[in-house]
């Protein structure tokens, strides 16, 4: 019988003798690699982490003392081992475990998280909790060091360090975020394990230790063991960190020790851990970035299944990738940004063709696109490629650092609509109820991939600044045009006529829409259906005729709430129009994990779920 299948939580982790705890990582490292080959998910980060996460398990009494891990992509171990290690292959899959945390999955999640560098925040409001009750549990944050260059993590440590509270600080150094390590921190961190040998280390943690108040010859010894070094001005200590580290995180025998220790300091302590992306499976730790988010792939050979075959539909963020490469070849202004995403976001082939052009800020979404403010009023043509659900932290950048100032900066926001299986912190269903609000922007979503490459130049041509929003995954299969140009701004098309209703579709709805006519067609309702292509500024020309014509219906892959359907009902109503009228999409609730095509017709957004909507809706107004 196997270790796992006894374990249920941290309770019967403690149960095993520590020689033991090599052998259950191991186990934990197979599940996880069988399950993600069939499924899909966040595997580098999550073997890297696996020693770590099972060591805090076996020292801390969790779910007591709180683990708060920072956006999940390293936490698949930590299900496994709290008690979910049967349903651990429903991961990912609709009705399954999610791939993040979940606090109402399990009472070991003390924290949801889906986005980067939130955990030192939240693992500082818990411990505030804590001394307030005054409770004595212990709280653990467990950062990867991508997530350590974005602001809000230095927002709490400098908070941490002003109150002076109890907290552990785990700080995950893979050496890389999910693409190459970027920023000034990783050249800190490089340096710490470049300079850290272990010559006068005795003398040195000696004094570390007298500093802190916390004597004793086996503190002194584990101090060694650690390797614990104390640089004067260290960025950590001056912040008032008690800093140690680094130390090896596959050494568990080591790391169960240092916990052991470690835990019971006072005051604000991080501890550096070295460990490597993909670890226990050779073709991860070869290749971590391609098997950060990984698709389906071969155990045996690392091969991923669902790699493109030549002459395959091209997706959204290839074309937008290839196009943006493409004019910038003709206009050298032109310049990308990218968030530590650039082969998410397709910005790898402008890194590779124009380098000099190519900004990677790391995890910080506010900066690149105030960054890129910067770059346009001085006369580049910066575009900031970034996904939409994370393009909510910057709302406040657009609006006073963009569109304030009429800036031409181009956001291209990835991943908008449903994402699928990364769920509710993913799904990029907020963009338009959000940016249609500011003043002085253009707001546009394409059809498909070939209509993505004209919205492109049309960025770049209309000198305003431009939320472009498109989704995840292939394109449509439609002809592309040899050269991106741009279109007419604020001009939808028809694409079918109709007599009983008219379909406004906006984004990747269009095609759905059009099959939806279809079905109509052989229920005998004649349905057209526009390409909107513009949620602002609106085509009034075209809403106001169709309106006229008869009832109308809405389709987005936005929420409902201040979305495209409700941009089209203002402007109805400021023109004085009054037509029946149904708006289709995401409605008031968080959209769970699943593939897009389930949860579209979950929703009713899929071709069949538009006719059947339209035509039941269609008999109660006429």
């Amino acid at each position: 019988m196997s270790l796992l299948s006894n374990i249920r939580g941290s309770e019967d982790i403690k149960k095993l003798p520590p020689e033991a705890l090599p052998e259950l990582a191991k186990e934990v490292r197979e599940l996880i690699i069988e399950v993600i080959s069939r499924t899909g998910g966040h595997l580098a980060s999550s073997l890297g982490a696996t020693d770590l996460i099972l060591s805090l398990h076996y020292v801390f009494d969790t779910p007591r003392d709180r683990l708060v891990f920072d956006t999940g992509h390293q936490a698949y171990a930590h299900k496994v081992l709290t008690g979910r290690a049967e349903k651990f292959r429903t991961i990912r899959t609709k009705g399954g475990l999610s791939g993040f945390l979940k606090r109402y999955e399990s009472e070991y999640d003390s924290f949801g998280a889906g986005h980067a560098s939130t955990a030192l925040s939240a693992a500082a409001g818990m411990a505030a909790a804590r001394d307030q009750a005054g409770e004595n549990y212990r709280v653990v944050a467990v950062v990867a060091d991508g997530a350590m260059t974005g602001g809000m993590a230095w927002e709490a440590m400098q908070n941490v360090g002003q109150l002076r509270t109890d907290l552990l600080v785990v700080l995950n150094d893979n050496q890389m975020f999910i693409s190459q390590r970027v920023g000034r921190l990783g050249r800190i961190l490089t340096k710490l394990l470049t300079l850290g040998t272990v010559q006068d280390a005795g003398r040195k943690a000696e004094l570390f230790l007298n500093r802190f108040q916390f004597w004793g010859k086996n503190a002194l010894r584990v101090a060694k063991r650690a390797r614990v070094l104390f640089f004067p001005g260290m960025i950590f200590e001056e912040m008032g960190f008690t800093y140690f580290g680094p130390v090896d995180g596959h050494n568990i025998a080591e790391l169960t020790e240092v916990l052991g220790y470690v835990k019971s300091l006072k005051g604000p302590v991080l501890l550096h851990v070295v460990t490597k992306k993909g670890r226990g499976y050779e073709p991860a730790e070869d290749s971590p970035t391609e098997f950060h988010g990984a698709p389906k792939f071969n155990v045996e050979t690392g091969e991923l299944v669902s790699k493109s075959a030549p002459g395959a539909v091209p997706s959204f963020t290839s074309v937008f990738g290839k196009t943006l490469v493409k004019l910038a070849g003709k206009d050298p202004r032109i310049c990308a940004i990218t968030a530590a995403m650039p082969e998410g976001t397709g910005l790898d082939l402008f890194r590779d063709t124009f380098p000099k052009r190519y900004y990677d800020v790391g995890i910080a979404e506010e900066h690149a696109v105030t960054f890129a403010a910067g770059l346009a009023a001085d006369g580049r043509r910066p575009v900031a490629a970034i996904y939409s659900s994370f393009m909510q932290r910057s709302f406040d950048q657009v609006q006073h650092d963009i569109s304030l100032q009429k800036l031409p900066v181009v956001i291209a926001m990835d991943r908008a609509g449903l994402v699928g299986e990364d769920g509710p912190t993913h799904h990029g269903v907020f963009d338009l109820s959000l940016f249609r609000t500011l003043p002085d922007v253009v707001v546009m979503a394409p059809a498909d991939e070939n209509e993505l490459q004209h919205m492109l130049a049309t960025s770049f041509d209309c000198g305003l600044p431009v939320l472009l929003r498109y989704p995840r995954g292939k394109g449509f299969g439609v002809p592309m045009d040899p050269e991106p140009a741009p279109l007419p701004l604020g001009r939808g098309r028809m694409l079918r006529e109709g007599k009983d209703l008219n379909i406004l579709a906006i984004g990747n709805r269009v095609h759905p829409a059009l099959k939806a006519a279809e079905l109509l067609k052989a229920q005998g309702i004649d349905a057209g259906v526009a390409d909107m292509r513009f949620v602002k500024p609106l085509d009034a020309e075209l809403t106001g005729r169709l309106a006229k014509a008869g009832p109308l219906v809405t389709v987005e892959d936005n929420a409902l709430a201040g979305g495209f359907g409700s941009c089209v009902l203002e402007h109805l109503n400021s023109a004085g129009i009054y037509t029946p009228l149904l708006r289709l999409g995401i409605p008031d609730a968080y959209v769970e994990q699943g593939k897009p095509d389930e949860l579209y017709a979950d929703l009713r957004v899929d071709a069949a779920g538009i006719a059947a909507s339209a035509a039941a809706w269609l008999k109660k107004v006429r």
